[in-house]
């Protein structure tokens, strides 16, 4: 007889519009985790989006498994409350390098081997992607059987095609490796180092690919990529979101993001607007997504589109100079609170550094043209252990929240209501396929030295109110970031210890100083260096140098030059 599979107590299925339900029999079955909680993963479109690619294949069933809220709760699918052992693929997204050790906890919770090398036969593949594996996937190696590396859209079906082909394990995985783009199956590389703990070869044991290169999307007109489901209980509650865009073309030197997506994408208006109207049959409610919604060609246009509408429209992200009269007047009417502005550094001196493009005058204009339009409540991101900073540049980001907070106030009392300043400061990470990849990391109390200098400086300031992150979470995350597999022997004793880093660390032959504040050499082998983004090493360490002398670069010019190695030679627009 067959067992009966039930939704778990509390589930927020209920709540949900889009929900995918299917019959497990005699289909494909995929467990879709999300290594942290039901109200981080399901703000992520990511993690929506592959859900709707597996179960837009008719000979697939794909469920959703979050980690749960009590740890002390069984993992169970979402949609039918199986197991996940009894998916034929396991599979993460993964977003945030923070979320790995829930990664661990969530392949033991679901009964499986937590090392790949140690999993029977018929036991679910382990695969892993998102934007974390396409850096650095080294540091959870040993745990995942296959990462995919790459964009979605390129890879699933023929995911989906190789692993349920059938033979025995190391068959399919080996099939996987040959036949689907981005794939990368750790087991089929050997790692050797120097005596001095740096990397001295990467090299296959078996007839796969030795370098992966990225599975990318040339043109993403030809599809849309917008919420799967509409969740309540998330961070976008009851938001439809829609990606406008893939990649920046700003070159900001610490982001990730601007490199590994390049050559920036931009959808069609027609097409956004298309799912502009999809969205509204389910919601008001509008979330358009992407790393530069505010350099979308006709964003002025599509706000005006909606003009006279009750939509309610957000965005993910602004640049200070890019918002428009329209943009803003958008903004206004969606009943939007709250506006976000990133000068992420106090100074021009290391706003050049870091290749921001922006200038102080173009940050203070926006807060006060923010203000003016009602939208009465800003929010600052700043970064500190930025490469070359000096403590006049800690300083300048008390001096600019002051600026920004007297032009703030002039409009704020022009309209009779002031509103507060929020300032979001966090610690530096280096990350991969940055110009920064080269740099140090700062020392934990050097960042909480200078996180202090800035809650001091605006202690006795009114209206204005300062978080900053946690710096040794955010030497975890350089750790994750920047480890290669010898990382992943910390992260199986944080597992064993319950998640006490600290414990953990001291139990460790290895020390995380060695991958947290080396300044690398320019020839040195990077863990990651095996992934190939399109982006030539010899720009990024070019732009490295070019951050280290304080000169800025131009924006990338889609299609028009050939500097970074994405674009081919005879590319036009």
């Amino acid at each position: 007889m067959p067992r009966k599979h039930r939704v778990q107590p509390q589930s927020p299925v209920a709540g949900e519009i889009g929900t995918v339900r299917k019959s497990w029999k005699n289909r494909f079955s995929v467990a879709l985790a999300y290594p942290n909680t039901y109200g981080v993963g399901m703000s992520s479109l990511g993690f929506q989006s592959v859900y709707r690619l597996f179960n837009n294949l008719e000979h697939v069933v794909c469920e959703r498994v979050f980690a749960p809220e009590d740890g002390r709760l069984p993992l169970r699918t979402l949609e039918s409350g199986r197991r996940p052992a009894e998916a034929d693929l396991l599979a993460f997204s993964v977003s945030f390098e923070n979320d790995y050790p829930n990664l661990l906890a969530m392949i033991s919770k679901s009964g499986l081997p937590l090392r790949a090398e140690d999993r029977k036969e018929n036991d679910p593949l382990v695969a892993a992607g998102g934007v974390a594996c396409m850096l650095n996937p080294e540091p959870i190696a040993p745990f995942v059987d296959v990462f995919l590396v790459g964009e979605a859209e390129q890879m699933i079906n023929a995911l989906v095609d190789a692993a349920a082909e059938g033979g025995s394990r190391r068959r399919r995985l080996l099939r996987i490796a040959q036949q689907v783009p981005g794939a990368y199956v750790p087991s089929f590389y050997r790692v050797r180092h120097h005596r001095d703990g740096t990397l001295a070869a990467f090299e296959p044991t078996e007839a796969v690919p030795s370098i992966i290169r990225r599975a990318y999307a040339p043109d993403v007109a030809g599809f849309s990529t917008c919420s799967a489901v509409i969740a309540p209980e998330t961070a976008f509650a009851g938001r439809f979101l829609i990606e406008v865009s893939r990649g920046c073309p700003h070159g900001c030197r610490f982001c990730s993001a601007g490199f590994i997506y390049r050559p920036p994408r931009f959808r069609p208006l027609q097409h956004l607007e298309a799912d502009l109207r999809r969205g509204a049959d389910q919601t008001g409610r509008i979330g358009l997504v992407g790393a530069a919604v505010s350099d979308l060609p006709g964003l002025d246009e599509l706000c005006r589109s909606i003009e006279g509408t009750d939509l309610q429209i957000s965005f993910s992200s602004l640049r200070a100079d890019a918002l428009t009269p329209a943009l803003i007047s958008t903004l206004a009417k969606s009943g939007v609170k709250t506006a976000t502005l990133a000068p992420d550094a106090g100074s021009q001196r290391l706003r050049d550094v870091i290749n921001k493009g922006i200038d102080e005058e173009t940050v203070l204009a926006a807060a006060e043209a923010l203000v003016a339009a009602g939208i009465l409540n800003l929010k600052l991101y700043f970064m500190v252990g930025l490469p070359t900073e000096t403590t006049d540049d800690i300083e300048a980001i008390v001096t600019l929240c002051k600026r920004i907070k007297h032009r703030f106030l002039s409009s704020s009392r022009a309209r009779g209501r002031i509103g507060a300043i929020t300032v979001s400061v966090n610690s530096f990470v280096p990350k991969p396929f940055t110009p920064f990849q080269w740099a140090a990391m700062e020392e934990v109390p050097r960042l909480k030295q200078k996180l202090r200098t800035v809650k001091d400086g605006l202690r006795q300031v009114a209206n204005v109110r300062v978080h900053a992150d946690v710096p040794r979470w955010a030497a975890v995350q350089g750790l994750l970031a920047r480890g290669d597999r010898r990382v992943a022997e910390i992260l199986a004793l944080v597992h064993d210890e319950g998640g006490n880093w600290p414990r953990a660390l001291k139990m460790s032959p290895i020390n995380p100083d060695f991958y947290l504040l080396r300044d690398r050499k320019a020839a040195e082998r990077f863990p990651w260096d095996f992934i190939d983004h399109g982006v030539r090493r010899a720009f990024l360490l070019r732009e490295y140098r070019r951050a280290l002398c304080g000169e800025p670069s131009a924006p990338c010019c889609i299609g028009q030059c050939t500097a970074c190695g994405v674009c081919p030679k005879n590319a036009s627009m």
